[in-house]
This record gives C-alpha cells, sequence and structure tokens, in this order.
C-alpha cells in the first residue's frame, strides 16, 4: 500500500460537483492527497470514499461556505489543526447571477462578489505566501471565457472574472519561479451553473459545451507545464482571440443583441 505521508496535498474548492469534482478526481490520478472544500458535506464524503478507494490518496473533508467574509482564514486554521501543508491551490469555487444587474438580490450580489473576488484573493495570499516560504507551490484558477470581454446579462460575474484573469496573469510574473501560477478559462460546461445563476445557453454556443473532466485535464496539465493561462476549447479560443480584435463596446453590443433574440425565442 503507497505511503500517502509522502505525496503533496491539493486544496480544491468548490469540490462538490461539476468542474471541482472533476479537477479533484484528476489531481488524484496524479497522485495528490486532496483537501476537498465545499458547503455539501454529503456530496464531498461520498467522492472521498471513491478518491481513496481509485487511487489510493489521503482526502480531507472541510465543509465551508467561502461566500461567508473571514472564511478563507477559517480554511487556513483548519488546514493548520489537521497538519496539512498544501503544495497545489485550485481556486474553483464560484457561482454567477444572470439576469439585469439592477434586479439582482442584494444579499446575493455581496455573497457573489464575497466568494469570486475577495475569498479567493484572500485564500491566494495565505496560502501563496505559504508556498513561497517553503520555496515552491502551484496555484489554479478557474476563469472564464466571460473575463474576455463585457457581458451584459452575466455583468458583476463577467467583471469578477476579468479581475481574476488579471490577478493571476501578475501572480504568474511576480511569485515565479517559485510558485508557479495559471488560470484556466473556460468556455460553457455540463455542469450546474446555468442551473444556479438562471443562465441559458443560446443555440449558436451550446456546440462549444465541453465535459468537466476534459476541462479539468487541459487545466491541470497546463498548471504542470508552468502555463500563464489556457483557454479550454478549440471553439473558446477563437472566441477568446477574437476579442482582442474587436471594440469592448461592439462586442458588449454584439453579446447583449445574441442574449435577447435567445431571449425571445425561448419565451415565444
Amino acid at each position: 500500500m503507497m505511503d500517502t505521508r509522502t505525496l503533496p496535498w491539493a486544496v480544491v474548492t468548490g469540490a462538490s460537483s461539476g468542474l471541482g469534482e472533476a479537477l479533484a478526481r484528476d489531481l488524484a490520478a496524479r497522485q495528490h492527497n486532496i483537501v476537498l472544500t465545499a458547503r455539501t458535506v454529503d456530496a464531498m464524503e461520498r467522492l472521498a470514499g471513491e478518491l481513496r478507494e481509485l487511487h489510493g490518496v489521503a482526502v480531507h473533508v472541510e465543509s465551508l461556505d467561502l461566500s461567508v467574509p473571514g472564511s478563507a482564514n477559517t480554511l487556513c486554521e483548519r488546514l493548520d489543526k489537521a497538519g496539512i501543508q498544501p503544495d497545489v491551490l485550485v481556486n474553483n469555487a464560484a457561482f454567477g447571477i444572470a439576469g439585469p444587474f439592477i434586479d439582482h438580490d442584494d444579499d446575493r450580489l455581496r455573497a457573489m462578489l464575497q466568494l469570486d473576488i475577495v475569498s479567493v484573493t484572500e485564500l491566494t495570499l495565505l496560502l501563496g505566501r505559504r508556498m513561497a516560504q517553503r520555496g515552491h507551490g502551484r496555484i489554479l484558477f478557474v476563469g472564464s471565457l466571460a473575463a474576455f470581454q463585457p457581458a451584459p446579462a452575466l455583468a458583476a460575474y463577467g467583471a469578477a472574472k476579468a479581475y481574476l484573469l488579471s490577478f493571476a496573469e501578475a501572480l504568474h510574473i511576480e511569485l515565479a519561479p517559485t510558485v508557479s501560477v495559471t488560470i484556466l478559462s473556460p468556455g460553457l460546461m455540463d455542469t450546474g451553473f446555468n442551473t444556479a445563476s438562471g443562465y441559458s445557453t443560446p443555440a449558436n454556443l451550446r456546440r462549444t459545451i465541453l465535459p468537466p473532466a476534459k476541462v479539468a485535464q487541459i487545466g491541470l496539465n497546463a498548471l504542470f507545464e508552468g502555463r500563464s493561462g489556457v483557454v479550454a476549447g478549440r471553439i473558446n479560443k477563437i472566441m477568446a482571440f477574437s476579442s482582442r480584435l474587436l471594440s469592448r463596446h461592439f462586442s458588449a453590443k454584439t453579446t447583449y443583441r445574441m442574449g435577447q433574440e435567445h431571449t425571445k425565442a425561448t419565451n415565444g
């Protein structure tokens, strides 16, 4: 039996389902012990059992809501208590809110910004500082294709992911070569994001949908290759590159018009 004490630890936030689950499975297959953290305990415990049985790794479950202020510090305190020093941090936990910005619920908007911007920044500071002190570490951010242009009807979410894109690319330079930082920018995936956010995928974008396992593989390959970032999917790469050639105003108007037409067709 493998001695798990010799394996590196990886923390995966938002690890109860979707891309977070896929990232945890891929990291376990790469022989990393895993810290799963999310709100849903039962799903994480089931996943933990599977990872232990399939890959012989140690798995530590932490039930925590990272949309609560101070939660990043709480997670680090719990890791310290468990004697876990992560070598890999995967900042995956996030949610979005779709629809007109002025119609958003105040509390839900605040929770989204806390999770998507504040907590991820704080957790990166706390664990990234420790990695730098130890002389090694890797950090993967999960961004979004929405970061590359203004996103009407996903305005605050897109802006949060744009912050993350800039933040990660800056840290890739700032923390090198001691800590390697990578941002994964997926497009649409077959996860629960649409249900949670209220976003409905336009028909012309459905062909870009990728399975979470494929996106996880792409992101982790880029992380371990030391790349600054990767856009998952050939069509998504074209879309991200095209955004550089168009004005942000034109991109925003086009995206908004497409969304309006999709809404009319769906409701019609």
